[in-house]
């Protein structure tokens, strides 16, 4: 597949994949393929058919960044690149864009890379107490009332 065009690869595969996720009443079928940033199957997310794909994981404390060298793609070990980042946010981000950016690599991917490593760092976040008004009045209301509904004698 490589000297074809990656055009005519996503005509053939497009409607037949082991990645596909079809379900009825879903007009886009969704995609579990590797490098494909939405996790949806179109021709522009996809991870199996271009020769240059992000991809965007989490790790330790942090994102991955893996990309694929087009130069490399006969040498499947030298053709990912996985670049960690374990910085704040913020900083992680502006890594990120910068990494795009400054190699000239895939532009059109990077707003959703920039989203889903964010929704990805938001999830590491660690979870915060709720500042709420009287402790346990919502439980209390919602035990109070199962409590004092009578049971059925049978």
């Amino acid at each position: 597949m490589a000297d074809s065009s990656s055009h005519l690869n996503w005509l053939i595969i497009r409607d037949h994949n082991a990645f596909l996720l079809k379900q009825r009443n879903i007009r886009k079928p969704f995609s579990t393929e590797p490098n494909n940033l939405t996790n949806l199957s179109s021709f522009r997310y996809s991870g199996l058919v271009h020769k240059k794909t992000l991809s965007v994981v989490p790790a330790d404390k942090g994102i991955s960044l893996i990309y694929k060298r087009p130069k490399q793609q006969n040498k499947p070990v030298k053709s990912t690149v996985k670049v960690t980042l374990k910085h704040r946010p913020r900083r992680t981000l502006k890594k990120m864009k910068n990494i795009i950016n400054g190699n000239k690599y895939r532009r059109d991917l990077r707003q959703a890379a920039l989203r889903r490593a964010s929704a990805i760092m938001r999830s590491q976040r660690p979870a915060t107490a709720k500042k709420g008004g009287k402790t346990g009045g919502a439980a209390a209301a919602s035990g109070s009332t199962a409590a004092a509904a009578p049971k059925k004698a049978e």
